[in-house]
């Protein structure tokens, strides 16, 4: 907790300090690891909910931030129910993050060494998207919640714990031989996992939470693709690539019926609820993007290599 007052007072310039980002997002790791884990009442809670009060307006300091940075962005959504599901539909071109020449260079190029770099820092920034889409439905109108929860029997394997995604990724992970650490982590990785989890812990981020998640089940298949592709090529079969190879595919489904059982009728009976839906996607896609950036610099590569 030390340094933790320069922090939330510097948060909103953390984009452009390296090391007050990689600070806040190592604090907020932490955080979402204890909130997430089941625990015992102990005599010592009234300290430990003193200590959740200032790591939570931490966290609202850096998700108002990011709300202000893509707010004039954000504001271009439509509040009509056709109209916002196409300017949605559109940012799986013109997104931040999108067209990224890291993916086709996993595809066709990446070695194996980078290849599990690569997959380390994924594994490791994985928020858990069963237990972001368990939260976000909470107290949702019954179409989105039904929707949601169809999504959320997918993510747990239908009931079938060798087809749950959640494990099937750490089962790739340990045929790789991948031991990732938070340390050994990009920070931007666990900003997009803080992003994610702010998004669907706080209420007042409901709509947030599901125009984020959203955009990940529209934007997903396209990289995953890719990632199998990389997989395939280096000698993997499909159950070190089940993982990526299923996501490749099911998300495309769960991206149609998310948008019209969820996005639309949510729009359709309050317009209001378009522009924190924007908000949500934008400010997801561009945690992914500054995620990518990282990694390229990472991994060595030049854009002009890429083109």
């Amino acid at each position: 907790m030390s340094g933790l007052g320069e922090v939330v007072g510097n948060v909103g310039a953390g984009a452009e300090d390296a090391r007050l980002s990689e600070q806040m997002h190592r604090t907020l790791l932490r955080f979402n690891h204890s909130r997430l884990a089941p625990g015992f009442p102990t005599e010592g809670w009234r300290a430990g909910v003193q200590a959740e009060t200032q790591l939570r307006l931490l966290e609202g300091e850096y998700v108002e931030a990011e709300r202000q940075r893509m707010a004039a962005w954000a504001a271009e959504a439509p509040e009509d129910a056709d109209g916002f599901i196409a300017w949605f539909e559109d940012l799986k071109e013109t997104g931040p993050g999108q067209q990224d020449p890291l993916f086709p260079w996993l595809a066709t190029q990446a070695s194996l060494e980078q290849m599990r770099w690569f997959l380390t820092q994924e594994v490791a920034g994985e928020a858990g998207f069963d237990d972001l889409v368990a939260l976000t439905q909470l107290q949702l109108p019954t179409q989105a919640k039904l929707e949601l929860a169809r999504n959320y029997w997918d993510e747990m394997g239908r009931g079938r714990e060798d087809a749950m995604h959640g494990p099937m990724l750490a089962e790739m992970a340990a045929k790789l031989g991948l031991k990732p650490t938070d340390e050994d982590t990009v920070w931007e990785a666990h900003a997009l996992a803080n992003l994610l989890c702010a998004f669907a812990f706080n209420r007042r981020y409901t709509y947030h939470a599901v125009g984020a998640l959203g955009i990940v089940e529209e934007t997903a298949p396209g990289r995953t693709a890719c990632v199998n592709e990389g997989l395939k090529r280096l000698g993997f079969d499909m159950r070190v690539r089940r993982y990526y190879a299923v996501h490749s595919t099911l998300d495309v489904k769960h991206s149609e019926t998310w948008n019209r059982e969820v996005l639309r009728p949510l729009v359709a009976a309050n317009p209001a609820c378009a522009r924190p839906l924007a908000e949500g996607a934008l400010l997801r896609l561009s945690a992914g993007a500054k995620c990518f950036e990282r990694y390229r610099r990472e991994l060595g590569l030049e854009l002009k290599s890429l083109s």
